[in-house]
Protein backbone atom coordinates (compact mmCIF):
# COMPACT_ATOMS: atom_id res chain seq x y z
CA UNK A 1 0.00 0.00 0.00
CA UNK A 2 2.95 2.58 1.07
CA UNK A 3 4.51 1.60 -2.63
CA UNK A 4 1.56 2.00 -3.95
CA UNK A 5 0.55 5.51 -2.46
CA UNK A 6 4.53 7.22 -3.52
CA UNK A 7 4.08 5.75 -6.87
CA UNK A 8 1.54 9.06 -7.09
CA UNK A 9 3.72 11.32 -5.39
CA UNK A 10 5.48 13.93 -6.92
CA UNK A 11 9.34 13.19 -7.18
CA UNK A 12 12.49 15.74 -7.07
CA UNK A 13 15.36 15.16 -9.41
CA UNK A 14 17.36 13.47 -6.89
CA UNK A 15 14.70 11.50 -5.58
CA UNK A 16 16.86 8.25 -6.83
CA UNK A 17 20.05 9.74 -5.65
CA UNK A 18 18.51 10.24 -2.21
CA UNK A 19 17.22 6.07 -2.42
CA UNK A 20 20.38 5.42 -3.00
CA UNK A 21 21.87 6.88 0.35
CA UNK A 22 18.98 4.79 1.87
CA UNK A 23 16.75 8.10 3.00
CA UNK A 24 13.83 7.45 4.67
CA UNK A 25 11.25 8.86 2.47
CA UNK A 26 7.67 10.18 3.58
CA UNK A 27 4.70 12.16 2.23
CA UNK A 28 4.81 15.97 2.20
CA UNK A 29 2.41 17.97 0.96
CA UNK A 30 2.58 15.41 -2.24
CA UNK A 31 6.34 15.12 -2.78
CA UNK A 32 8.21 12.09 -1.84
CA UNK A 33 10.74 13.63 0.33
CA UNK A 34 13.65 12.65 3.04
CA UNK A 35 12.82 12.44 6.50
CA UNK A 36 15.98 11.55 7.68
CA UNK A 37 18.97 10.08 6.37
CA UNK A 38 21.19 8.75 9.42
CA UNK A 39 19.89 10.56 12.20
CA UNK A 40 17.84 13.36 13.05
CA UNK A 41 20.09 14.43 15.67
CA UNK A 42 22.92 13.99 13.81
CA UNK A 43 21.65 15.84 10.92
CA UNK A 44 20.69 18.80 13.00
CA UNK A 45 24.04 18.92 15.28
CA UNK A 46 25.59 19.12 11.71
CA UNK A 47 24.14 21.73 10.02
CA UNK A 48 24.66 23.85 13.89
CA UNK A 49 28.56 22.93 13.42
CA UNK A 50 29.61 22.39 10.29
CA UNK A 51 27.58 21.86 6.67
CA UNK A 52 24.27 19.94 5.93
CA UNK A 53 22.64 19.88 2.40
CA UNK A 54 18.70 19.71 1.83
CA UNK A 55 16.57 19.14 -1.37
CA UNK A 56 14.33 21.96 -1.25
CA UNK A 57 13.17 20.73 -4.92
CA UNK A 58 9.55 21.06 -3.87
CA UNK A 59 9.23 24.72 -3.65
CA UNK A 60 8.15 26.63 -5.77
CA UNK A 61 9.98 28.87 -8.34
CA UNK A 62 8.24 31.60 -9.90
CA UNK A 63 9.95 34.38 -12.62
CA UNK A 64 8.28 37.74 -12.62
CA UNK A 65 8.96 39.77 -15.57
CA UNK A 66 8.70 42.79 -17.55
CA UNK A 67 8.04 46.42 -17.10
CA UNK A 68 4.59 45.60 -14.70
CA UNK A 69 6.31 43.24 -12.59
CA UNK A 70 7.95 45.81 -9.92
CA UNK A 71 3.67 47.48 -9.42
CA UNK A 72 2.51 44.31 -9.63
CA UNK A 73 5.16 42.72 -6.66
CA UNK A 74 4.79 45.92 -4.73
CA UNK A 75 1.06 45.65 -4.85
CA UNK A 76 0.76 41.85 -3.49
CA UNK A 77 3.62 42.49 -0.73
CA UNK A 78 4.09 43.67 2.47
CA UNK A 79 7.71 44.45 2.31
CA UNK A 80 8.90 46.97 0.29
CA UNK A 81 10.84 45.58 -3.42
CA UNK A 82 11.07 48.72 -4.92
CA UNK A 83 14.52 49.20 -1.92
CA UNK A 84 16.05 46.07 -3.77
CA UNK A 85 18.72 46.88 -5.93
CA UNK A 86 20.43 43.76 -9.03
CA UNK A 87 21.65 40.97 -6.54
CA UNK A 88 19.42 41.56 -3.88
CA UNK A 89 16.66 39.79 -1.98
CA UNK A 90 14.01 39.93 0.74
CA UNK A 91 11.42 38.14 3.01
CA UNK A 92 7.85 38.77 2.50
CA UNK A 93 4.37 38.58 2.93
CA UNK A 94 1.93 38.57 0.58
CA UNK A 95 -1.38 39.41 2.36
CA UNK A 96 -5.17 39.34 1.39
CA UNK A 97 -7.56 42.53 2.03
CA UNK A 98 -7.98 41.38 5.46
CA UNK A 99 -3.86 41.39 6.08
CA UNK A 100 -4.05 37.46 6.27
CA UNK A 101 -1.13 35.71 4.76
CA UNK A 102 -1.60 33.73 1.68
CA UNK A 103 2.03 33.14 1.72
CA UNK A 104 5.64 33.89 3.12
CA UNK A 105 8.26 33.94 -0.12
CA UNK A 106 11.83 35.84 -0.80
CA UNK A 107 11.47 37.71 -3.54
CA UNK A 108 14.60 38.46 -5.52
CA UNK A 109 15.81 41.33 -7.81
CA UNK A 110 18.16 39.99 -10.51
CA UNK A 111 17.90 42.70 -13.30
CA UNK A 112 15.83 45.61 -14.52
CA UNK A 113 12.00 44.19 -15.06
CA UNK A 114 13.10 40.60 -14.08
CA UNK A 115 12.29 39.10 -10.60
CA UNK A 116 12.29 35.70 -8.96
CA UNK A 117 10.13 35.04 -5.98
CA UNK A 118 10.47 31.48 -3.88
CA UNK A 119 7.18 30.10 -2.03
CA UNK A 120 6.07 27.32 -0.53
CA UNK A 121 5.43 23.98 -1.62
CA UNK A 122 1.73 23.84 -0.39
CA UNK A 123 0.82 27.21 -1.37
CA UNK A 124 2.31 27.40 -5.19
CA UNK A 125 -1.04 27.30 -7.12
CA UNK A 126 -2.72 29.59 -4.49
CA UNK A 127 -0.12 31.90 -4.79
CA UNK A 128 -0.26 31.97 -8.66
CA UNK A 129 -3.96 32.47 -8.62
CA UNK A 130 -3.75 34.98 -6.30
CA UNK A 131 -0.68 36.76 -8.26
CA UNK A 132 -2.86 36.31 -11.73
CA UNK A 133 -5.67 37.70 -10.02
CA UNK A 134 -4.31 41.06 -9.38
CA UNK A 135 -1.60 41.44 -12.04
CA UNK A 136 -3.46 44.26 -13.96
CA UNK A 137 0.21 45.50 -14.81
CA UNK A 138 0.69 42.38 -17.52
CA UNK A 139 3.95 41.21 -15.85
CA UNK A 140 4.85 38.01 -17.37
CA UNK A 141 4.54 34.83 -14.77
CA UNK A 142 6.87 32.00 -15.76
CA UNK A 143 6.54 28.85 -13.14
CA UNK A 144 9.92 27.77 -13.16
CA UNK A 145 9.35 24.78 -10.51
CA UNK A 146 8.69 21.95 -13.20
CA UNK A 147 11.69 22.39 -14.62
CA UNK A 148 14.49 23.08 -12.00
CA UNK A 149 15.81 21.93 -8.67
CA UNK A 150 16.50 23.51 -5.57
CA UNK A 151 19.43 22.33 -2.81
CA UNK A 152 20.26 24.77 0.32
CA UNK A 153 23.95 24.24 1.88
CA UNK A 154 23.37 25.14 5.51
CA UNK A 155 25.94 25.81 8.28
CA UNK A 156 29.33 27.52 9.32
CA UNK A 157 31.06 25.08 6.62
CA UNK A 158 29.14 25.87 3.51
CA UNK A 159 30.73 29.14 3.04
CA UNK A 160 34.07 26.76 2.42
CA UNK A 161 32.52 24.00 0.70
CA UNK A 162 31.10 26.21 -2.01
CA UNK A 163 34.37 27.91 -2.37
CA UNK A 164 36.37 24.36 -3.03
CA UNK A 165 33.62 23.83 -6.07
CA UNK A 166 34.89 27.05 -7.52
CA UNK A 167 32.23 29.56 -6.36
CA UNK A 168 34.72 31.91 -5.37
CA UNK A 169 31.69 34.43 -4.67
CA UNK A 170 31.22 32.34 -1.78
CA UNK A 171 33.71 34.54 0.10
CA UNK A 172 31.84 37.63 -0.99
CA UNK A 173 28.02 37.14 -1.72
CA UNK A 174 26.49 39.10 1.10
CA UNK A 175 23.38 37.93 3.00
CA UNK A 176 20.13 37.69 1.06
CA UNK A 177 22.67 38.24 -1.83
CA UNK A 178 21.61 36.81 -4.84
CA UNK A 179 23.77 35.66 -8.59
CA UNK A 180 23.43 34.03 -11.23
CA UNK A 181 26.62 31.83 -12.32
CA UNK A 182 28.35 28.53 -12.79
CA UNK A 183 28.47 25.70 -10.57
CA UNK A 184 30.22 22.86 -11.85
CA UNK A 185 29.76 23.76 -14.97
CA UNK A 186 25.92 24.30 -14.53
CA UNK A 187 24.29 27.06 -14.79
CA UNK A 188 23.06 27.94 -11.30
CA UNK A 189 21.40 30.88 -9.86
CA UNK A 190 22.45 30.86 -6.01
CA UNK A 191 21.71 33.30 -3.26
CA UNK A 192 22.78 33.49 0.79
CA UNK A 193 19.69 32.35 1.89
CA UNK A 194 18.42 29.43 4.39
CA UNK A 195 15.76 28.16 7.07
CA UNK A 196 17.75 26.80 9.37
CA UNK A 197 18.83 29.92 11.40
CA UNK A 198 22.82 29.09 10.10
CA UNK A 199 24.41 30.68 7.34
CA UNK A 200 23.96 29.16 3.77
CA UNK A 201 23.11 28.96 0.34
CA UNK A 202 20.32 28.04 -1.78
CA UNK A 203 21.23 26.19 -5.31
CA UNK A 204 18.56 26.73 -8.03
CA UNK A 205 19.77 24.68 -11.01
CA UNK A 206 18.34 23.06 -13.97
CA UNK A 207 16.65 19.65 -13.34
CA UNK A 208 19.45 17.92 -15.55
CA UNK A 209 21.86 19.42 -13.36
CA UNK A 210 20.59 18.44 -10.29
CA UNK A 211 22.40 14.91 -9.61
CA UNK A 212 25.66 16.63 -10.91
CA UNK A 213 25.84 19.43 -8.15
CA UNK A 214 24.10 17.07 -5.22
CA UNK A 215 27.21 14.50 -6.17
CA UNK A 216 29.62 17.54 -6.04
CA UNK A 217 28.65 18.46 -2.76
CA UNK A 218 28.53 15.40 -1.36
CA UNK A 219 32.31 15.12 -2.06
CA UNK A 220 33.29 17.81 0.50
CA UNK A 221 31.36 15.52 2.98
CA UNK A 222 28.65 17.74 4.43
CA UNK A 223 26.00 15.63 6.06
CA UNK A 224 22.56 15.31 3.33
CA UNK A 225 19.57 15.92 5.55
CA UNK A 226 15.49 15.82 5.63
CA UNK A 227 12.61 17.80 6.72
CA UNK A 228 12.95 16.00 9.96
CA UNK A 229 15.96 18.43 11.06
CA UNK A 230 14.55 21.05 9.02
CA UNK A 231 12.33 21.33 11.12
CA UNK A 232 14.00 21.31 14.69
CA UNK A 233 16.72 23.89 13.07
CA UNK A 234 13.88 26.32 11.89
CA UNK A 235 12.24 25.94 15.02
CA UNK A 236 15.17 26.96 17.25
CA UNK A 237 15.46 30.13 15.26
CA UNK A 238 12.16 30.81 15.40
CA UNK A 239 10.90 30.88 11.64
CA UNK A 240 7.58 30.30 10.84
CA UNK A 241 5.84 27.12 9.19
CA UNK A 242 2.99 28.08 6.43
CA UNK A 243 -0.08 26.00 7.44
CA UNK A 244 0.94 25.69 11.00
CA UNK A 245 2.45 29.14 12.47
CA UNK A 246 0.57 31.35 9.90
CA UNK A 247 -2.36 31.03 7.17
CA UNK A 248 -5.22 33.37 6.08
CA UNK A 249 -6.55 33.61 9.12
CA UNK A 250 -3.49 35.33 11.00
CA UNK A 251 -1.76 38.68 9.84
CA UNK A 252 1.57 39.91 9.67
CA UNK A 253 1.51 41.70 12.69
CA UNK A 254 -0.12 38.71 15.32
CA UNK A 255 3.18 37.04 13.53
CA UNK A 256 5.57 38.94 14.82
CA UNK A 257 6.86 39.67 11.54
CA UNK A 258 6.40 43.84 11.67
CA UNK A 259 9.15 44.47 11.25
CA UNK A 260 8.77 43.24 7.65
CA UNK A 261 5.39 45.48 6.71
CA UNK A 262 8.05 48.44 4.86
CA UNK A 263 5.92 48.66 2.04
CA UNK A 264 5.12 52.34 1.14
CA UNK A 265 2.96 52.25 -1.19
CA UNK A 266 -0.73 51.37 -0.96
CA UNK A 267 -0.44 47.63 -1.04
CA UNK A 268 -3.52 44.86 -0.65
CA UNK A 269 -3.65 44.34 3.54
CA UNK A 270 -2.48 47.76 4.00
CA UNK A 271 -5.43 49.65 5.66
CA UNK A 272 -6.65 46.24 7.81
CA UNK A 273 -3.07 46.20 9.20
CA UNK A 274 -3.05 49.97 10.36
CA UNK A 275 -6.68 49.36 11.99
CA UNK A 276 -4.99 46.09 13.51
CA UNK A 277 -1.93 48.21 14.93
CA UNK A 278 -3.72 50.02 17.34
CA UNK A 279 -6.16 46.94 19.08
CA UNK A 280 -3.62 43.79 18.77
CA UNK A 281 -5.26 41.08 20.61
CA UNK A 282 -2.82 38.70 20.10
CA UNK A 283 0.61 37.68 18.90
CA UNK A 284 3.33 34.70 18.17
CA UNK A 285 5.06 34.26 21.68
CA UNK A 286 7.90 30.98 21.85
CA UNK A 287 7.16 28.66 24.89
CA UNK A 288 10.19 27.06 26.45
CA UNK A 289 9.52 24.32 28.66
CA UNK A 290 11.61 24.06 32.15
CA UNK A 291 11.03 20.25 32.73
CA UNK A 292 11.39 17.25 30.81
CA UNK A 293 8.64 16.67 27.55
CA UNK A 294 8.32 16.79 24.00
CA UNK A 295 5.31 19.15 23.13
CA UNK A 296 3.58 18.85 20.05
CA UNK A 297 1.43 21.15 17.36
CA UNK A 298 -1.71 21.47 19.35
CA UNK A 299 -1.01 20.96 23.09
CA UNK A 300 -3.05 23.54 25.26
CA UNK A 301 -1.11 26.51 27.15
CA UNK A 302 -2.06 27.69 30.10
CA UNK A 303 -2.03 30.87 32.50
CA UNK A 304 -2.42 29.31 36.04
CA UNK A 305 -5.84 26.99 35.44
CA UNK A 306 -7.02 29.33 32.37
CA UNK A 307 -6.35 27.79 28.39
CA UNK A 308 -5.18 30.57 27.05
CA UNK A 309 -3.43 29.02 23.55
CA UNK A 310 -2.48 26.11 21.52
CA UNK A 311 1.04 25.16 20.30
CA UNK A 312 0.77 25.92 16.64
CA UNK A 313 4.46 24.01 16.32
CA UNK A 314 6.24 22.39 18.70
CA UNK A 315 9.45 19.88 19.28
CA UNK A 316 12.25 19.10 21.60
CA UNK A 317 15.06 21.16 20.93
CA UNK A 318 18.47 19.58 20.36
CA UNK A 319 20.58 22.45 21.41
CA UNK A 320 18.50 24.17 24.38
CA UNK A 321 17.87 20.19 25.18
CA UNK A 322 14.38 21.06 26.29
CA UNK A 323 10.82 21.21 24.74
CA UNK A 324 9.94 24.45 22.58
CA UNK A 325 7.19 26.02 20.48
CA UNK A 326 5.34 28.56 19.15
CA UNK A 327 1.93 29.85 20.45
CA UNK A 328 -0.29 33.03 19.71
CA UNK A 329 -1.69 34.16 23.05
CA UNK A 330 -3.31 37.47 24.37
CA UNK A 331 -0.87 40.19 24.10
CA UNK A 332 -0.87 40.87 28.27
CA UNK A 333 1.20 38.20 28.41
CA UNK A 334 4.80 38.93 28.81
CA UNK A 335 8.44 37.06 27.73
CA UNK A 336 9.01 35.60 30.94
CA UNK A 337 5.77 34.99 32.27
CA UNK A 338 5.34 31.21 34.54
CA UNK A 339 2.98 29.18 32.03
CA UNK A 340 2.15 25.34 31.62
CA UNK A 341 2.02 23.39 28.70
CA UNK A 342 -0.61 19.89 28.76
CA UNK A 343 1.59 17.06 27.16
CA UNK A 344 -0.28 13.65 27.38
CA UNK A 345 -2.85 15.33 29.87
CA UNK A 346 0.42 16.07 32.29
CA UNK A 347 0.65 20.28 32.89
CA UNK A 348 4.49 21.28 32.21
CA UNK A 349 6.33 24.34 34.07
CA UNK A 350 7.24 26.40 30.84
CA UNK A 351 8.19 30.55 30.36
CA UNK A 352 7.06 32.71 27.59
CA UNK A 353 9.69 33.19 25.62
CA UNK A 354 10.97 35.45 22.13
CA UNK A 355 10.44 33.26 19.18
CA UNK A 356 13.45 33.12 18.41
CA UNK A 357 15.30 30.12 20.71
CA UNK A 358 19.00 30.38 18.74
CA UNK A 359 20.45 32.60 16.95
CA UNK A 360 24.03 31.46 15.38
CA UNK A 361 25.32 30.62 18.81
CA UNK A 362 23.38 32.15 21.26
CA UNK A 363 20.47 30.82 22.81
CA UNK A 364 17.73 32.73 24.28
CA UNK A 365 16.70 32.17 28.27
Amino acid sequence: MQTETFSLLKKTPLNQAQKGMFAKMVDFHGWELPLYFESILKEHEAVRTHCGVFDVSHMGRLKIEGPGALPLLQKINANDISSLKPGQALYSHMLNEKGGIIDDLIVSYLSPNHYYAVVNASRLDADKAWIAQNNSYDALIIDESPQTAMIAVQGPKAEDILYALEFKEAKTLPRFGIIQTKLLNCKALISRTGYTGEDGFEIIVHNEDAEVIWEGLMSESPMPCGLAARDTLRLEAGLLLYGQDMNEDITSLEAGCAWLVKNPDDFIGKDSLLKQKQELKRRLYGIKLLDKGVPRHGNKVFLGEEQIGTLTSATFSPTLETGIGLAYLPTYVKVGDNLSVSVHGRKIAAKANLTQFYNRGKSHA
